[in-house]
Formats: structure tokens, C-alpha cells, sequence
């Protein structure tokens, strides 16, 4: 997801190394920080691979560099877009960076093919706690912590579907 945000932010224009770190971290930094020991080895991968350009900031003086994406890091930004790996539509912080840079996909018909995705996962029933086989629901945990935790997630997936729902343009179903 680390790349992702990489090509994301930088398909908006070209950055230089620090400012691109400052967006990522704002993007992720509450759930995952971003070290300059993930971070740079990343824009190193994806140079290597042509996905991006790195060019020395005449502005900024010495050792510092601004970053753009190429067409090769754009096609495959799209790509990454169109065709999220399932853990990207099921992880709550990796669909976020997904949904950070979905408006650069230019068709409104794949955009909503990954929400679909991400929805038809939220309908399916699942807890973080299970009597065997049986998702747990929050009224049947007795534990305080385990019960706010799942009354919360209830609360975040209920107004993520009706989010999605309605950017869909469906209705939501009748026993919801």
C-alpha cells in the first residue's frame, strides 16, 4: 500500500522526497507510521522498475531531488486501482489508501466495480470473536472491551455501506 501512495500522490505532480513522506504519513501515520526506512527504499524499487523519476531540485540545493510519476508509474497506479488484491478490499486501512486514489481512475464504471467489492465484503457476516463457526455479535459478548469493540465496528460498517450505497446510487436492502 506503501507504493500505492507513492504512485497516488505523486500522479497528482511531482514532489520532492520530503513533502511526498509529510503526505503519506498524514495518509497512514495514525495506524502505520512511515519510516524513512520504508519509505526511501520504496521510491528506490519503484525508480529501478521506471515507475518514477527522480531529478535533482536546482530550488532546494544540494542532495535534494523532486519525484514525478512516468507514464509506466501511472499505467500501473491504474492498474493497482482497477484490480485491488482481495487483503486490499478486506483491510480496513488498505482500502483507505485505495480509496485515497480511486477519483484517478477515469472511469466512473471501474471506480464502482471496487466498491462493489468492498460492499458485498461488508455484507458478509463476520465478527472478531466466534463460537466455532458462528461470528459472535456484540449482544452475546460479555466482556465490556469486546463488546464496545464490536458495537463500534458495527456502527463504522453500518455508515460505510450507506455511504457506499448511496455514491452507488442503490438502495439499501429492506431488513437493514
Amino acid at each position: 500500500m506503501l507504493e500505492l501512495a507513492i504512485l497516488g500522490f505523486l500522479a497528482e505532480g511531482p514532489l520532492p522526497g520530503h513533502e511526498l513522506r509529510r503526505r503519506v504519513s498524514h495518509l497512514t501515520g495514525y495506524t502505520r507510521t512511515v519510516s524513512d526506512g520504508s519509505l526511501y527504499p520504496a521510491i528506490n524499487r519503484l525508480s529501478k522498475a521506471g515507475l518514477l523519476e527522480r531529478r535533482a531540485d536546482p530550488r532546494a540545493g544540494v542532495a535534494r531531488y523532486v519525484l514525478s510519476l512516468t507514464e509506466a508509474g501511472r499505467a500501473e497506479m491504474l492498474e493497482r486501482l482497477r484490480k485491488p488484491a482481495d487483503r486490499e478490499i478486506t483491510d480496513f486501512t488498505r482500502f483507505h489508501t485505495v480509496l485515497s486514489f480511486l477519483s484517478q481512475l477515469p472511469d466512473v464504471a471501474e471506480q464502482h466495480a471496487v466498491l462493489r467489492r468492498r460492499l458485498a465484503f461488508l455484507e458478509e457476516p463476520a465478527s472478531f470473536f466466534y463460537d466455532g463457526d458462528q461470528p459472535l455479535r456484540a449482544e452475546e459478548v460479555t466482556d465490556p472491551y469486546r463488546r464496545g469493540l464490536l458495537l463500534t465496528a458495527r456502527a463504522t460498517s453500518r455508515a460505510e455501506r450507506t455511504w457506499l450505497r448511496e455514491v452507488l446510487g442503490e438502495e439499501p436492502p429492506e431488513n437493514s
